[in-house]
């Protein structure tokens, strides 16, 4: 189960391994301090919901593990291997960041699909350009994993002529042919129509139940509730509270994190 590295180490062994581990972890925008010291592991099939009111730090903090941001300082590590970083938290390696980035999947809450793009070619661009997969191969592939997101008769739409939940199933399913290690959700289904929000969850709550290794930041308290495993408090940039999803929501320590799921609730 994950732990915060100022909780108590567990006295069970670590059978899993380690899919993330981010240490100390800070992100200032100039004066603005939005990460202050984050740390939190994660194992192998480890679903981590992190909850949090807006400007708490949850998404920076997932674009960070990912280098789509630049930490100010900290430590990130990947299934094991540490990021190489320079004195100001920029990655002292582009390369090794580029190979990290093949090991783990960012869906975002706005869709980023390239719209002069046909589904079947969105979800086949990285494996044929970057991972250099046959075309062939990526193809199919690709008509397996639309498939399973429930989108196999779309595979030549364009995303204009599809639902806002058709398009973040796309990019679920283009996140998953790089048959990531980690998948990183970042609020999936905030840009959502209340009505659509339902079959995105359904997606991810069946990559759940395969043991896919997930971060998602979700307002969805009763599907975190759920599906995750553990859960993570953030408020102004630090890890409030955290525990297993019975405690977090069943028995909440924290004041703030009372009057948070007071409010969402």
């Amino acid at each position: 189960m994950p732990t915060a590295a100022s909780a108590e180490p567990s006295p069970e062994p670590d059978t899993l391994g380690e899919a993330i581990q981010v240490e100390d972890l800070h992100k200032s925008f100039g004066s603005l301090e939005v990460l202050k010291g984050v740390s939190l592991n994660a194992r192998k099939g480890d679903v981590v919901a992190i909850i949090g009111g807006s400007g708490s730090g949850k998404s920076t903090m997932l674009r960070c593990i990912n280098f789509l941001e630049t930490p100010t300082s900290g430590k990130i590590t990947i299934d094991g291997e540490q990021i190489e970083m320079n004195a100001d938290g920029s990655p002292a390696n582009r390369r090794q960041i580029e190979r990290i980035r093949t090991r783990l999947a960012m869906v975002f809450q706005q869709f980023n699909l390239w719209t002069h793009r046909t589904l079947l070619e969105n979800v086949i661009e990285v494996p044929v350009h970057v991972l250099k997969v046959s075309r062939a191969e990526a193809i199919a592939q690709a008509r397996v994993l639309l498939d399973r997101v429930g989108l196999g008769d779309k595979a030549d739409t364009f995303p204009a002529y599809l639902s806002g939940g058709q398009q973040q199933r796309a990019a679920i399913a283009r996140a998953l042919a790089v048959d990531p290690n980690v998948m990183l959700f970042d609020e999936p289904t905030s840009a959502l129509d209340p009505e659509l929000v339902g079959e995105v969850l359904t997606v991810i709550r069946d990559l759940a139940a395969e043991g896919r290794t997930m971060l998602l930041v979700t307002h969805e308290m009763k599907f975190a509730r759920e599906v995750a495993n553990h859960v993570v408090y953030l408020f102004e940039g630090r890890i409030e509270e955290q525990g297993p999803p019975a405690e977090v929501f069943g028995n909440p320590q924290s004041a703030r994190l009372k009057q948070f799921l007071s409010s969402v609730a």
